[in-house]
């Protein structure tokens, strides 16, 4: 059932995910305590859950596989029942076990709130992919004030976290509230440090064509199988990667901007893969700069080209450098947010002018080419049907083109537009040759696919080429204005061929027919406002000014609550420092009373304190089985402080041991982890009674 949308399936996430959880709280709540779920051990009732999940998932791909659900209920709604039993069992079995973890065990409320954390940050650091000026109210109120609106979000997000966490963890045990609330707080604190320090998080990309990811040192090793069956989604498509700003006007030859990453131009004996020649692709500029950078060979028709100069942020990180078409140098630029953008360049592009009507004539090639290189750009797989389907489709040129090579590209172009189907589910990624798979079997795949066809086809009969790889955004994206964002939904792959006295010239097959939509609803205003951070003009900067209000700015509040913070955390630790290293300076009278609170402190630390109403005696007794030195400790400490002796030398040797004592039955007594919580909990003493 080939109809799942993205839409469809996000819509019944959120449907289903409320009454799930909400339906596993009130039962663990009401009958936890009761008959038959009082019965069952913790494990036990997280294997049902476990079991539960596997069930829900069962029935749900029955729901969709099952010819008989479609019929009786109509394949849409097999697919929303589908959806709607998915997602209930999942987050009902998620919900159920850590709800009866934090009954039943003294870390489950801890694990539980940061599991409700973890999911209000999964939520708001992609920030709607990527589109950071949605939800619009809070979009406009922070970039009225030159704010990025997703430190809002996430304030509300960590606001958000700790008010919940103070109401689930207030229902079971009050004491502990302001222990967990405070490493909660922490937690969120945490969070907005990272970010400060590393920048917001990205979202993940569906990437088949490998552009994003990290930088390579150039583009000579080995790639990926570029064909990704079954992995080419359409998720996550409109997360913007790159933001472009136009410094020059212009429009391009054919509807679309093209930007070009790197090319796939030496056959490898598979497939096209990056060249690892020093005499091809000499026009690519393969590495990022610090400075300046500029390619080895200039395009040529120079008359017939315009020198365009556009500013590149880029949002994600990137393979390589890229530019717009035909690109003859980058230059590094100052990042005006180094929050926001991953790399700032200036990239510097003849771009064409001319229409296709000059390419008549021309001949391919270079003079400078030795045949062997020439070679290299005409190698195709071992298979005749190449040759003889581009001779077949140009045998009806009419005979003063018989022998132009633009003419003869155009004609195999023609035939992949109106025979070829776009799809992104195909079936010839693991073909030993998938672009015969592709050409000679249903002529259905995507951008990779036509273009590795067409570039075999052109090679065929003699005609240079390669496939270039890149971003191809169409022109009406710029809606009038100097930015363009480029979102992944724009990556792409395109035939190139070399024409000589030109340079590489996109000769691009556009199926008519199209299985799948690839339209993306317009971005002008985050185009607008990526733009603007990216140029950071003066006159940017002025109107933000004008806008300012009279009220203390978030980003002020902010710094604010970072210095309380810290200033909280330094105050906390230095006490903390200050009670259990006092003790070996006391003088002999007071030694006794301080010896016995910092021991009291250490105890706190790993868990162990007086309730409320609770004695000390009472305390030593409950405690005894695990720290049975405390009992004549405690004994002592009294008889000091009641009787107002000085203790003697006897005295002050049997205290010491017992102290010793004490030390090292926590030290046994207590897990590493606790410990290791005890050592960097900085509010553990406010514990201490």
């Amino acid at each position: 059932m080939g109809f799942k949308s993205v839409h469809d399936s996000s819509y019944w996430f959120y449907r289903s995910i409320f009454p799930g959880c909400l339906f596993s709280c009130y039962a663990v709540d009401l009958y936890l305590h009761k008959n038959p779920l009082n019965t069952l051990r913790t494990s036990t009732g997280i294997g049902l859950c476990v079991f539960i999940w596997f069930i829900a998932l069962l029935i749900s791909s029955f729901s969709v596989n099952s010819a008989l659900v479609a019929n009786i209920f109509s394949p849409i709604n097999a697919f929303n029942i589908s959806e709607f039993i998915k997602w209930f069992g999942i987050s009902a079995s998620i919900t159920f076990s850590l709800r009866t973890l934090s009954h039943r065990a003294r870390y489950g409320a801890v694990v539980e709130i940061l599991f409700v954390a973890s999911a209000f940050v999964i939520n708001l650091a992609a920030h709607r992919n990527g589109m950071i000026h949605r939800p619009f109210f809070i979009g406009d109120f922070a970039l009225t004030r030159g704010i990025d609106p997703s430190s809002i979000l996430m304030a509300f997000g960590c606001a958000a976290v700790l008010s919940l966490s103070a109401l689930l963890m207030m229902e079971n045990n009050q004491k502990r509230l302001p222990y967990h609330f405070t490493v909660l707080g922490l937690l969120c604190f945490s969070l907005l440090i990272y970010v400060r320090l590393f920048g917001l998080p990205t979202p993940q990309l569906t990437d088949g064509i490998g552009l994003t990811g990290q930088a390579q040192n150039g583009n000579s090793g080995q790639r990926d199988n570029p064909f990704r069956d079954g992995e080419n989604e359409n998720n996550d498509k409109e997360a913007p990667v790159a933001v472009v700003v136009f410094r020059d006007d212009y429009e391009p030859l054919n509807g679309s901007y093209y930007f070009r990453e790197s090319a796939y131009s030496q056959f490898d004996g598979a497939m096209l893969n990056y060249t690892t020649r020093d005499d091809m692709d000499r026009d690519l500029i393969k590495h990022f700069t610090n400075s300046r950078a500029e390619t080895d060979l200039l395009p040529g028709a120079g008359d017939e080209r315009k020198l365009v100069r556009t500013t590149i942020g880029m949002l994600v990180p990137h393979r390589n450098p890229f530019g717009l078409e035909s690109p003859i140098a980058y230059e590094n630029k100052a990042n005006p947010s180094n929050l926001r953008f991953k790399r700032t360049y200036d990239a510097y592009s003849l771009a064409p002018e001319y229409d296709f009507e000059y390419l008549i004539g021309q001949e391919t090639g270079r003079d400078e080419w030795t045949d062997e290189l020439l070679q290299e750009y005409l190698s195709i797989p071992d298979d005749n049907r190449y040759q003889a389907l581009a001779e077949q489709l140009i045998g009806n040129l009419r005979p003063e083109y018989i022998d132009d090579p633009f003419a003869k590209a155009w004609a195999i172009k023609s035939y992949l537009d109106e025979n070829g189907i776009y799809s992104l589910k195909n079936q010839h990624a693991y073909e030993p040759d998938p672009a015969a798979s592709f050409l000679f079997g249903d002529l259905t795949g995507y951008c990779m696919h036509f273009s590795f066809a067409a570039t075999y086809l052109f090679r065929s009969i003699g005609i240079p080429t390669r496939v270039g790889i890149g971003y191809s955004v169409p022109a009406a994206n710029r809606a009038g204005g100097s930015a363009l964002l480029v979102q992944a939904i724009h990556g792409h792959a395109w035939p190139e061929v070399y024409f000589k006295d030109i340079g590489w010239v996109i000769i691009d097959p556009a199926p008519q027919q199209t299985l799948v939509d690839m339209t993306t609803d317009p971005q002008n205003d985050l185009q607008q406002l990526l733009g603007d951070m990216l140029r950071d003009d003066a006159s940017f900067e002025d109107f933000l000014e004008s806008q300012q209000t009279s009220f203390i700015q978030l980003e002020t509040l902010l710094n604010i609550l970072y210095a309380i913070v810290a200033l909280a955390l330094l105050v906390a630790y230095l006490i903390k420092a200050y009670r259990l290293w006092i003790p070996s300076f006391a003088r002999n009278e007071s030694q006794y009373r301080l010896c016995y609170r910092a021991m009291l402190d250490r105890l706190s630390a790993v868990g162990l304190y007086r309730n409320f109403g609770e004695s000390r005696e009472k305390f030593a007794e409950r405690v005894n089985t695990t720290i049975p030195s405390l009992k004549p400790m405690t004994n002592t400490h009294l008889s000091l402080a009641l009787g107002g002796n000085v203790p003697n030398i006897a005295q002050q040797q049997k205290w010491n041991e017992l102290d010793r004592a004490v030390r090292k039955e926590v030290s046994a007594s207590t897990v590493t982890w606790r410990k290791v919580i005890a050592f960097f909990n900085p509010f553990s003493w406010l514990l201490t009674k």
